[in-house]
């Protein structure tokens, strides 16, 4: 197992690289997507919420992430000694109508093999990717965790419909509206998933690179009136059950696994960490369940986080787990605080259930 941190677009320079480095990491898992492009309340000092007009402006849909571009972030991390781990999200630019099933979903496709091809070429060896309509909605903010740190949470249901030019929480253009997003079944959704995995996998495997799929966040059967996958940890299953291919992984988040409202988040990790499909982890505890639920320190929530950590141990994972996202803590630095703390806490789990093993076999 791997020590990470997850790093935005915006923070992808060499200061964020040498604290990931003196805080113990080994790999990075980093974003391109800008989810704060003309995002009006959302800002670029934390994880995106935004509100019910989405994070910001997605990107230019005929300007595809450059495998030179890709390249030399591997290389500018590879001189801290970090890997990249994983790219996480696609552009909706660069794939709206896969998830919409609309007019240019052939080149949509196309886009997302390219990103793909680019990415082996590279290095990038893992593309995290959140199959949803609405995409990462209806959080809000305020003062939950431990001593009143600022912190995310889900507050009751939001099913505000999602106006015509958004998708996965993200403007195509300048306006919205001023119709509605199609409606669009659960069994359509899952239909649409298919036709992804059928097209995309082949490329993936030739290429060296694996997808891994993010369960619903919030995991609702619908947000904003739209249809959820895996919205309860079964549900990981039928994905996995979708393709054979060893492409086809999870991006296992123990925050929005642990917000369903049902299953055993231990057993599950077990079942899914025996198979072999856990691309990487989202290491991130919370209290509660939806439609209300709260992020707390990574060590204050309902999980047991050592627990985990041993489940994936015992099974041999050797992926990478990060942070995904941490309150914020009162001083001059909140975000890279948040991560340190997590990182801490962290580092000591993995070294004391590498400790646990030496001391059985001896």
């Amino acid at each position: 197992m791997k020590l990470g941190l997850g790093l935005y677009r915006h923070q992808l320079d060499d200061d964020h690289f040498r604290f990931a480095a003196q805080a113990g990491c080994e790999a990075l898992v980093i974003h391109l997507v800008d989810y704060f492009n003309q995002g009006g309340v959302n800002t670029a000092k934390d994880q995106p919420t935004g509100d019910l007009a989405g994070w910001g402006r997605a990107g230019d849909p005929d300007k595809l992430w450059e495998e030179d571009y890709l390249r030399d972030v591997v290389k500018r991390a590879g001189a801290h000694g970090l890997k990249i781990a994983a790219i996480e999200n696609f552009d909706p630019a660069h794939w709206s109508d896969v998830l919409l099933d609309g007019p240019r979903k052939a080149q949509h496709l196309e886009n997302v093999k390219t990103i793909i091809r680019r990415m082996g070429a590279a290095g990038i060896p893992c593309m995290g990717y959140n199959f949803s309509l609405a995409g990462v909605a209806g959080r809000v903010r305020g003062t939950f965790a431990r001593g009143g740190a600022e912190a995310v949470g889900m507050d009751g249901p939001v099913d505000d419909p999602v106006p015509e030019g958004m998708v996965w929480n993200m403007r195509l253009g300048e306006r919205v509206g001023p119709g509605l997003m199609p409606p669009c079944t659960p069994g359509e959704l899952w239909r649409r998933l298919e036709d992804f995995l059928h097209a995309v996998l082949p490329v993936a495997e030739a290429s060296g690179v694996v997808l891994a799929a993010h369960p619903d966040d919030p995991p609702m059967p619908t947000i904003r009136s739209t249809p959820r996958l895996v919205y309860q940890p079964q549900l990981y299953q039928k994905l996995i059950d979708l393709s054979p291919s060893p492409a086809n992984r999870l991006e296992y988040c123990l925050g929005s696994l642990a917000e369903m409202t049902e299953g055993d988040l231990y057993a599950h990790t077990e079942n899914y960490a025996r198979q072999g499909r856990i691309g990487y982890v989202h290491f991130r505890n919370v209290t509660g369940k939806v439609p209300t639920y709260k992020e707390t320190f990574v060590d204050d929530g309902d999980i047991d986080m050592l627990r985990i950590v041993r489940i994936l141990h015992r099974n041999n994972f050797q992926g990478v787990i990060i942070p995904d996202h941490a309150p914020q803590m009162t001083c001059a630095a909140p975000w890279h605080a948040g991560m340190a703390f997590a990182l801490g806490y962290m580092r000591a789990a993995l070294q004391t259930v590498a400790k646990e093993t030496v001391s059985t076999t001896t």
